[in-house]
């Protein structure tokens, strides 16, 4: 075989999403050229509680808040920052968070449709502003709710440090949450869970079992997650964009409580593993009656 042939039989190159920073990743979602940050770096809305903890501060406080189009029609995107204090929630990241979807709700409400995304990777709350992070997270969640019914919240969880703490709250809120098999979702982080209930509970250390717990994969087949997809930026955007076209769902997963009540009842402590819960949560197929691929 020729060079030539070989390079144009080559499969395409793909863009890993997971590896994109959060402003990149925003600006990868939006139609092209309307990306337009708001609050960004040089507006230095920084957290004003670091520096007592002897930390640097970072000048958009780890959070990215984009204006732009999603298949022509206005969006805002959230998109947290990991690389910043793990993409723990103060309250500046969070405000422009809240603010960010209070403004949508704002022009919903007067008929203008605005398509917003979270874009989540975050441990939760940041401990140095434990109740400031707190209260804006609870505003993040009601805003949340509030534009469920005018327009999907779309909420995306990729990789590698996951969704978990009251983000992850806000994120099981979403109309719908796409995840890869790299991101995790739980209400308490691994390290959490040995910390206070031991190792023999769980060992933090087995990645394996972590991601069969608690990963993208998993998530989708026990119904807490909806859409699987590659570690591929293209198809996150064409999953994002597919979403959207879905509408407002009938009934939200918040909204399902005695759905999910009968569920737990159905959950033998004594005896968990990730294929029990799976047929719990999925009796009609675990792998693929919820599972997709985009």
């Amino acid at each position: 075989m020729s060079t030539s042939a070989s390079i144009h039989s080559a499969p395409p190159l793909r863009e890993s999403f997971i590896e994109l920073p959060a402003r990149e990743r925003a600006r990868w979602l939006l139609d092209a050229g309307s990306f337009r940050e708001l609050l960004g770096p040089f507006d230095r809305i920084e957290s004003p509680w670091l520096p007592l903890q002897g930390i640097v501060c970072q000048a958009d406080d780890g959070c990215v808040i984009a204006r732009g189009t999603i298949d022509g029609e206005p969006a805002v995107i959230a998109a947290i920052e990991s690389a910043f204090q793990g993409g723990s929630i103060g309250e500046v990241s969070g405000s422009k968070i809240a603010a960010a979807l209070e403004m949508a709700l704002r022009d919903c409400e007067r008929g203008k449709l605005v398509r917003p995304v979270v874009l989540f990777e975050t441990g939760g709350v940041r401990l140095q502003e434990a109740n400031l992070g707190l209260a804006v997270i609870a505003e993040i969640q009601a805003a949340i709710v509030a534009l469920r019914p005018h327009v999907p919240v779309v909420g995306v969880i990729a990789g590698m440090v996951g969704c978990f703490g009251g983000m992850s709250l806000a994120a099981a809120l979403c109309s719908y949450l796409i995840v890869t098999k790299q991101g995790r979702l739980g209400m308490n982080g691994p390290e959490v869970i040995e910390q206070e209930a031991g190792i023999e509970e769980l060992d933090a250390s087995d990645r394996r079992r972590v991601w069969q717990l608690i990963g993208g994969e998993q998530r989708v087949a026990s119904a807490l997650a909806d859409t699987l997809v590659d570690d591929d930026a293209d198809a996150v955007r064409a999953a994002v964009h597919a979403a959207f076209a879905r509408g407002v769902p009938p009934a939200h997963r918040s909204e399902q409580v005695d759905t999910f009540l009968q569920r737990l009842a159905r959950i033998d402590p004594a005896s968990i593993t990730p294929e029990t819960l799976r047929d719990v949560y999925n009796p009609q197929g675990r792998d693929a009656s919820n599972k997709e691929h985009a």
